[in-house]
């Protein structure tokens, strides 16, 4: 035997010598405790579903920017009648002193309409104790009178009427009958027609309504005539209060009936639904896991899912009372046989699983067995439904008064607006109407549709790690 062998032997004695001798001294060895809470807690991992669910939600920018906006949109919604200068959606607005409808007024961030750069002599009339209407406008001169033409300006003629000097415009309407050479003053004249006579060469008028001024700004002079400094802001209207989206075809406020009509529609939207998830998901479970109650659920099915959703709309709105009440139940009549129909396929697909079919052996009730192993399976998929549900009443909503039906026009809505507005989509200048309105119902309807669809993948336990 080689030297390494009779190491190799000499070794592995030792080492089993070594052995039994720590085999037979009972004092090398202790216990461990046992601990029933630990045992139970090496069975389980420290996954979470739901927050496994919202970290994968969370991780998703498309869907996260929509819950953004949206969350901006239905906050701003709510609190807008809180605001400080919020107008009656409902109210008609006229020119105080006219007395004309403020219609179609274009959007505007400020009633500020000119500023005045010099000190200009207005025509100035109280509206209250804050506010003067003003013009530069101080005769009219009747159609066919003479008066005398002092400067010839080009586009403004410097005239003097029964001792008023004023500016008078030379345009197409005025028609002022000149001589030969206008610049050759003074001389005589007339038109064909009335001629309004200003302080300045500008007119300082609102296609010729009066203007307003608050009343610290204007200053009198010894004669009592009325002026103000130069810087003066002159508004359209005695506010400093603009109609941000402008002012509809007879004159209420666009900017308040759009936040009413979002209120509105969107209070339509979730109570429709609601009253779907609860009865869909209710009757689907029943549908899909009783055998007994598949065949009459089928048939009831078949029955109203053969009469077109539309004519029952139609049918509802004319037999009841327009208004919301009468919406809300006219769009609930229907919408949960598709819910019921989706829940009732999917429970089919899971119901004898082996995990159900050991629960019904070891004596679970079916209730417990719906909710408890069945539902839970369907959140990504319900949430999924709940978040286009949404804004499809939204559209039902829009599509019912578009055809006339729907809400009357004392209650603002997204429909109602989109009804009005869409008579103007020929008119650029009026096209607003129409534009503000399907903006927030595109807003509202994609932003619900992207988070829909990303918390249902986020919930499909399929996706999870």
């Amino acid at each position: 035997m080689s030297i390494f062998g009779t190491k190799k032997l000499k070794a592995e004695k030792a080492v089993e010598n070594a052995f039994k001798e720590r085999i037979s001294d009972d004092r090398l060895f202790e216990f461990a405790p046992y601990d029933p809470a630990s045992g139970e807690r090496t069975g389980y991992s420290n996954y979470s579903y739901w927050g496994s669910t919202l970290k994968a939600f969370f991780k998703n920018r498309a869907a996260m920017t929509a819950l953004i906006v949206l969350g901006l949109v239905l906050l701003f919604t709510f609190l807008q009648p809180l605001l400080p200068g919020q107008r009656d959606a409902n109210r008609v607005y006229n020119d105080p002193v006219t007395g004309i409808q403020l219609q179609n007024l274009s959007p505007s961030l400020s009633t500020v309409f000119t500023t005045l750069e010099s000190k200009t002599i207005l025509n100035c009339q109280a509206v209250d104790e804050n506010w003067f209407a003003v013009s530069n406008l101080v005769a009219t001169i009747k159609k066919r009178d003479d008066f005398t033409v002092t400067a010839y300006l080009d586009d403004w003629v410097k005239i003097e009427y029964k001792g008023i000097s004023g500016y008078v415009k030379n345009n197409f309407q005025t028609k002022l009958k000149l001589p030969d050479d206008p610049y050759a003053v003074p001389y005589e004249s007339r038109s064909n027609f009335t001629v309004q006579v200003y302080s300045n060469n500008a007119d300082l008028t609102n296609n010729g309504s009066w203007l307003y001024c608050e009343s610290a700004k204007i200053r009198f002079d010894e004669n009592a005539i009325a002026y103000a400094p130069s810087g003066t802001e002159l508004r359209t209207v005695p506010s400093a209060h603009p109609f941000v989206f402008g002012t509809n075809n007879i004159g209420q406020d666009l900017w308040s009936r759009v936040w009413s009509g979002t209120r509105t529609s969107l209070w339509i939207g979730f109570v429709v639904a609601l009253f779907e998830a609860l009865i869909g998901i209710m009757v689907g479970i029943l549908w899909g896991y009783v055998r007994q109650l598949d065949h009459v659920l089928t048939e009831l099915y078949n029955i109203i899912d053969n009469i077109p959703t539309t004519i029952i709309l139609i049918l509802v709105s004319y037999i009841m009372k327009p208004g919301v009440s009468t919406l809300i139940f006219a769009m609930s009549l229907t919408r949960w046989l598709g819910m019921a129909r989706f829940v009732r396929n999917q429970i089919v697909i899971i119901r004898d699983r082996d995990y159900n079919l050991a629960s019904r052996c070891l004596g679970t009730s079916p209730v417990r067995i719906m909710v408890k192993n069945l539902l839970p399976y369907l959140v990504s998929v319900i949430m999924l439904r709940m978040a286009l549900a949404i804004p499809g009443a939204i559209g039902s909503e829009v599509f019912i008064t578009y055809i006339g039906i729907g809400l009357s026009k004392e209650t603002p809505s997204l429909g109602n607006l989109i009804n009005e507005g869409r008579q103007y989509v020929t008119s650029a200048s009026l096209r607003y109407q129409l534009l503000f309105p399907t903006v927030i119902l595109s807003l509202i309807t994609i932003s619900f549709y992207i988070i829909g669809n990303s918390f249902a993948d986020a919930a499909d336990p399929k996706n999870h790690v």
